[in-house]
């Protein structure tokens, strides 16, 4: 090799993605005696270290872990990778915002990409064949994944079992219905029976999974959210659903279609926004607070009769058929009959009002650091627009300032944020003292009834009375 040649050596790597979606594309390790072959030819040496290989069909580049390896590596401060090849520039990305990005990013640290299938000539032009060549890839594969979306389209409408399965049941392949998992279906008898039967909302249902040792179907620890779906989901009661489409399935159930619309009117009532009226203008110390299970409305105090009631007032109203009521006597003795449940030591979940400001601001940071990766995106588009001078020097400096300007402003924001301490919320304990103070004032006889109602109010945002079970459903919430 001659001193000319030696000069001219240059460190590179490779990478190899095979989508499993093209049946038609080379092999990896065609593509990998190809590369090698190129890199041969051209004085670029790779080291087993520097061959990247994956299988993920990701469209989008942080969904494929070996190619963030790649870019990580190429952009370390000793600058070990000159050149990165591929077979096609399809393989490096599959949309021309990821590719500018991406492309920018590394010609930054001087690091080329080179496609061997499609050699581009140097100048303008190849940079503008280059683009016409991302613009084909991303058409390809947005056309692509619609064939494959029409596809799973047609075999939902024919019934076809296509999705993930859900916690308690199996795969089978081939479209077939999924079938139950008995170990797995023992923490879904768990969860609904908790729900159903107990009383017990879902962050505590969580909780108590964690506890028992149960976890989710990816291996994972319940959260609240897990709890939710699995009471909402359809499928347990024998409906398939897929994009907007549902039909009724033919695998195995066990849970009745009565029961799980009972749970969903349940939760949704629950889930509804509660205004309270002024205890002053109540004729009861529970009016206001007792909801409809069916509508989500107030049940309205009755008492001009011998037995005092509370009904719902649409259904008074012919809103809907369904009577829903409880004698006044019979809430308050849930009411009591459940503070008493919690103060002897029953397991209980409550929502914390005070870090509600907190959490919202903690919502607005990561909207905001959301808002600063965005405008590092826009610097790299703006930085490639002037490398491949479609930008002037002017432009290109004027944008930049823009930029900046922009980012100082959101870090100021983000600061003045983060400055703001959370407030810790009160233990289980403190909660139980509050509940006993409450529980004190409304077993008194000899306090009046616009005492009891502000002091239920500390602790008790909204009792849901489900007509199914005649049970009374508590949200405790803590200010």
């Amino acid at each position: 090799m001659s001193e000319n040649d030696t000069k001219q050596l240059r460190t590179g790597a490779l990478y190899i993605r095979v989508s499993t979606a093209d049946q038609a594309e080379l092999s990896p390790d065609a593509q990998k005696r190809l590369l090698l072959d190129y890199a041969k030819k051209n004085n670029i040496v790779i080291t087993g270290d520097f061959i990247y290989m994956e299988s993920v069909s990701g469209r989008r580049a942080r969904k494929r872990p070996e190619f963030q390896k790649m870019i990580a590596t190429a952009k370390q401060e000793s600058h070990p990778i000159d050149v990165i090849l591929v077979w096609k520039y399809s393989r490096f990305a599959r949309n021309q915002e990821e590719s500018i990005v991406y492309k920018s990013m590394l010609k930054k640290d001087g690091v080329e990409v080179i496609s061997v299938s499609e050699p581009l000539i140097d100048g303008p032009f190849g940079s503008l064949i280059e683009r016409i060549i991302e613009w084909m890839d991303e058409y390809y594969s947005i056309r692509l994944s619609g064939e494959v979306l029409r596809g799973m389209k047609e075999k939902a409408l024919k019934n076809g079992y296509q999705t993930a399965p859900c916690l308690g049941y199996n795969a089978v392949g081939g479209g077939r219905p999924f079938i139950i998992n008995e170990q797995e279906y023992k923490i879904i008898t768990y969860i609904m029976d908790q729900y159903d039967n107990h009383n017990t909302d879902s962050t505590a249902i969580a909780r108590k999974c964690n506890d028992l040792g149960y976890r989710t179907k990816r291996g994972n620890l319940f959260e609240r959210r897990n709890i939710d779906s699995i009471l909402r989901n359809p499928f347990y009661c024998g409906i398939v659903t897929w994009d907007g489409i549902a039909f009724e399935g033919t695998h195995e159930v066990r849970l009745s279609r009565e029961r799980y619309e009972s749970r969903i009117r349940l939760m949704n009532a629950r889930k509804r926004p509660v205004k309270h009226r002024n205890v002053s203008a109540c004729r009861h110390w529970l009016s206001g607070l007792i909801k409809c299970s069916i509508c989500g409305s107030t049940l309205s105090y009755t008492g001009n009769q011998a037995c005092p009631y509370f009904q719902c007032w649409k259904y008074a109203k012919g809103f809907h058929k369904t009577s829903v009521s409880i004698s006044v006597k019979k809430a308050e003795q849930a009411v009591i009959e459940y503070f008493e449940k919690l103060l002897n030591g029953e397991d209980f979940s409550y929502i914390y009002k005070g870090n509600q400001p907190f959490e919202k601001d903690a919502n607005r940071i990561e909207s905001l650091q959301q808002e600063l990766d965005r405008i590092t995106i826009k610097e790299q588009r703006v930085r490639a627009a002037y490398e491949n001078e479609i930008d002037t020097l002017e432009e290109y400096r004027e944008n930049r300032r823009r930029l900046n300007a922009q980012r100082a402003d959101l870090l100021k924001e983000i600061c003045e944020l983060e400055s703001l301490e959370e407030k810790p919320a009160p233990s289980q304990e403190e909660v139980k003292r509050e509940i006993q103070t409450v529980y004190d004032v409304i077993t008194n006889p000899n306090i009046d009834y616009e005492t009891k109602g502000m002091f239920i109010r500390t602790v008790v945002d909204q009792i849901v009375l489900d007509k199914a079970s005649g049970r009374l459903y508590f949200d405790i919430i803590i200010s």
